[in-house]
């Protein structure tokens, strides 16, 4: 099996190694940093439940990583809105992207299917009809030798100056410097021990407060539009004023750890996909306005991504899986930020939204808190429900879960009796999960071979995709029997009566893309600037069906 070749050791391209080891394909990662990243607590992410498991199944990440209680709204110090984030499952892990990085970057390096290339960046690439071959060039060495690999498939997650995508000529459309914040990171403590929330009418205007682990805060102050300098000393005098506003005028003892400046740029590339060259992460779109995640949003298309290509190389023939990628996640996060389109004139335009708080103004806050606790238009995961691989059974089963949807994270017994929450098992095969109340009462022994088990345990051995069989008490909204079919991403396929095994023969065939697929055309070098005008296939000794190399010399 040919290696996936992904340009770029930030967290979605490590993210996306990872994941397709678990699929048992090998990846070269081409990592042009020369060391790991500096260690700054005002740079931090956010992940929303959905990808916690990112921070939570990390050797390392978890010591970094915090919870929250709550998300409290503040005006002038009286609450407005508090939303209780006790319950696991309920609230995003927080923790600083470098502890992140450095997790995800031990965890590669102890995987067998993982190839580092350190000290190198892409510098062109081939496709071909059945593969893809890339030089890298050093970019810390002496000698300046070129590295040459050949892959199945091409990720560029190198960052929003994406080389690979320059190369396949896709346009980056959008806006730079959106909003931008003061950014400070202290050790204090405040008065909402494990809350995190925003907080509005202080002598600064408004501040978010978020906090780390080891008792340090984020600080994060919207500036003015002006584009003003900002200098340490105006960033410890915001410090200082909004300590003491939340500390009755005296400013309590605290240590500064780290300041910056961050600014937000909401840009989306036009395609996501090119014959066998994919875009992923800060490559493929830039987000942050209004508490939205962009390193969750890298994480999400690492995980949509890899079970696709993991079938591809496996088994070929993936060709409406593989555009479904694009289809899905470029949909989704052009849907993000057209929420932040629309909320951003409510929240800085004149007045802004302190002059909204009653109201209607209620049901604001609660869309604009959503960016940070993983909930509304601005932070939800996406359905994916318009999916070109969405299947529609005959007999549908009902759940609270809508097909597309992210499943909710119940408790599940394997065949093997071994116990568990349903998101520690993504990321592998499809997950067949039944509800058969009583199943955790009894041992596995006594259940297998009653009932439904039998039959679904030989489907679940023959189906076109890998499939695990699980069993579940209950799910929320299903009855007794209901066959969930669960991505490795954890959105729901389908929701059938269990005794469907034809049903399940079906949607699985449609994940796998059905067996209309087609060979896919090699996109035509030099693609207009724009990468959106309508192109005719190459024709007979076109240079993108002859392979012909695409480098910045050659363009």
């Amino acid at each position: 099996m040919l290696p996936v070749i992904i340009a770029g050791a930030g967290p979605t391209g490590l993210a996306l190694a990872l994941a397709l080891a678990r699929h048992g394909v090998p990846t070269i990662v081409i990592d042009g940093q020369s060391g790991p990243s500096p260690r700054r607590l005002a740079r931090s992410c956010v992940l929303p439940p959905d990808i916690a498991h990112w921070a939570r199944l990390l050797p390392g990440a978890d010591r970094d990583a915090t919870g929250w209680t709550a998300w409290r709204t503040t005006h002038r110090g009286r609450t407005l809105r508090r939303l209780e984030l006790s319950e696991p499952g309920d609230g995003p892990v927080h923790l600083p992207q470098h502890a992140l990085e450095r997790a995800l970057r031990d965890a590669a390096g102890g995987e067998p299917l993982i190839q580092l290339a350190a000290g190198r960046r892409l510098a062109a690439l081939e496709q071909h009809e059945r593969h893809v071959e890339v030089r890298a060039t050093e970019t810390h060495g002496a000698d300046g030798r070129d590295r040459r690999w050949r892959g199945s498939f091409l990720v560029g997650c190198d960052g929003a100056r994406s080389t690979v995508r320059k190369l396949l000529g896709v346009a980056f459309p959008g806006r730079t410097g959106v909003e931008r914040y003061a950014v400070a990171a202290l050790r204090v403590e405040l008065p909402w021990p494990g809350e995190a929330g925003v907080h509005r009418g202080l002598p600064h205007g408004e501040v978010t407060a978020r906090p780390l682990a080891g008792g340090a805060w984020r600080l994060d102050w919207p500036l003015p539009p002006d584009g003003g300098l900002v200098t340490p000393e105006t960033v410890l005098e915001r410090v200082d004023a909004t300590l003491a506003a939340w500390h009755d005028g005296a400013v309590p003892e605290h240590e500064l750890l780290d300041t910056g400046v961050h600014i937000c740029h909401q840009r989306l590339a036009r395609r996501w996909r090119s014959g066998r060259v994919f875009l992923a992460g800060d490559a493929a779109h830039l987000l942050g306005a209004l508490g939205t995640q962009q390193v969750a949003e890298g994480l999400r298309d690492a995980d949509n991504l890899a079970w696709k290509l993991a079938i591809a190389c496996r088994e070929g023939g993936a060709e409406p899986l593989l555009d479904s990628y694009e289809a899905e996640r470029r949909t989704a996060v052009g849907d993000r930020l057209r929420a932040v389109d629309q909320a951003l004139p409510l929240v800085r335009g004149r007045g802004g939204l302190a002059a909204r708080l009653t109201g209607r103004g209620q049901s604001r806050l609660a869309l604009l808190d959503g960016g940070n606790v993983g909930r509304g238009a601005l932070g939800a995961p996406a359905r994916y429900a318009a999916s070109p691989i969405a299947h529609a059974p005959a007999r549908a089963a009902a759940a609270d879960t809508a097909p597309g949807a992210p499943v909710a994270d119940v408790p599940v017994t394997a065949l093997n009796g071994d116990q568990g929450r349903l998101r520690e098992r993504l990321g592998g095969p499809l997950l067949l999960v039944l509800t058969a109340p009583g199943a955790r009462v009894w041992d596995a022994k006594h259940w297998l071979s009653a009932g439904l088990m039998p039959e679904l345990a030989t489907a679940a051995r023959t189906l076109p995709l890998p499939a695990e069989l699980l069993v579940t008490e209950e799910y929320p909204g299903a009855g007794p029997h209901t066959l969930l079919v669960v991505r490795p991403d954890g959105h729901l396929a389908a929701a059938l009566p269990g005794a469907d095994r034809d049903g399940l023969l079906a949607c699985v065939q449609t994940l796998r893309g059905g067996a209309a697929d087609r060979p896919r055309d090699i996109p035509r070098q030099g693609d207009p600037a724009g990468g959106d005008a309508p192109r005719a296939d190459p024709a007979p000794g076109d240079p993108a069906a002859s392979g012909q190399s695409q480098s910045p010399a050659g363009r």
